[in-house]
């Protein structure tokens, strides 16, 4: 997944989305044979020539200026997420070093005791290619039969695709899926040498024809918060929000934390759900 070549896809595809009107420009005559804004529009609003922006989606200029990019995130109207993005597959300044491309799997005493912290609130920790690191006994028990998986094996982006009680356990599978997709592309990003995003992706994209549909769209987003609606076995309908934190001198990790409005069913459900999750 090498960044300039991700560069020129990603750039493709925004453009694609942006319509002339949308640019401030007066709509051609005739059929247009480009979806969105040609390269030419781009690199004219953009304040660069056609020949830099052609070679930027062709991955034959190196190192980008901020300030380029900056106009180019502007024309193409990408939201933060994206943004961000595009400086980081624009590659990091030649002063910075590059992110960890190794994974990083241990965690620190003190995240593992934060998992106990927050119960009975579901939590978990995830890598940065969504492997399950850790999670307290509720955290774990989201993901129904997931713990069937050798530990190795438990990551949620493989849950979300390939376990055959994900579709089930999910009210909003749809969402949820285009969601772990955008995170993956957000992540491979930031570490576009990481072997354990490609492994990932390389297997998702040749197991899951959905989830190699939704890579070829180039979404990008933080999953940063949101919210997941389970239809679970053990207590059956229930709604949670989710904050997710990242955790320092980690390389990706992230804790998640799964909340409910107290004193509503959810909240009620969310108990249950831990107490069903303790041993007996």
């Amino acid at each position: 997944m090498g960044n300039r070549t991700e560069l020129g896809e990603f750039l493709r595809t925004r453009r694609a989305r942006v319509t002339p009107a949308e640019a401030g420009l007066s709509a051609d005559a005739g059929r247009r044979r480009t979806a969105g804004l040609r390269r030419e529009e781009v690199a004219v609003l953009a304040g660069v020539s056609s020949e830099y922006y052609r070679r930027l989606e062709q991955g034959k200029q190196h190192r980008p200026g901020q300030a380029v990019l900056e106009r180019i995130a502007q024309v193409l109207r990408l939201d933060e997420d994206e943004r961000r993005h595009l400086f980081e597959l624009g590659g990091p300044p030649a002063r910075m070093p590059a992110p960890e491309a190794r994974p990083v799997r241990a965690l620190r005493p003190d995240v593992r005791r934060m998992l106990d912290i927050v119960g009975p609130y579901p939590a978990c920790v995830l890598s940065r290619s969504s492997d399950l690191l850790a999670a307290n006994p509720a955290g774990l028990r989201l993901f129904p039969g997931i713990e069937d998986w050798p530990a190795p094996r438990r990551n949620t982006a493989r849950y979300a695709f390939l376990h055959p009680r994900a579709r089930e356990v999910y009210g909003n599978w749809e969402q949820v899926a285009a969601g772990v997709v955008a995170h993956l592309r957000a992540a491979a990003g930031t570490y576009p040498d990481a072997a354990d995003l490609t492994a990932v992706v390389g297997e998702l994209t040749v197991k899951s024809q959905e989830f190699a549909a939704l890579w070829q769209r180039y979404d990008v987003r933080a999953r940063s918060f949101g919210r997941k609606l389970l239809h679970h076995p053990a207590v059956g309908r229930i709604s949670l929000s989710y904050e997710a934190y990242d955790i320092a001198r980690s390389d990706g990790q992230r804790l998640i934390v799964y909340q409910a409005e107290p004193g509503t069913p959810d909240h009620d459900a969310m108990l249950l759900l831990g107490l069903a999750a303790a041993p007996v």
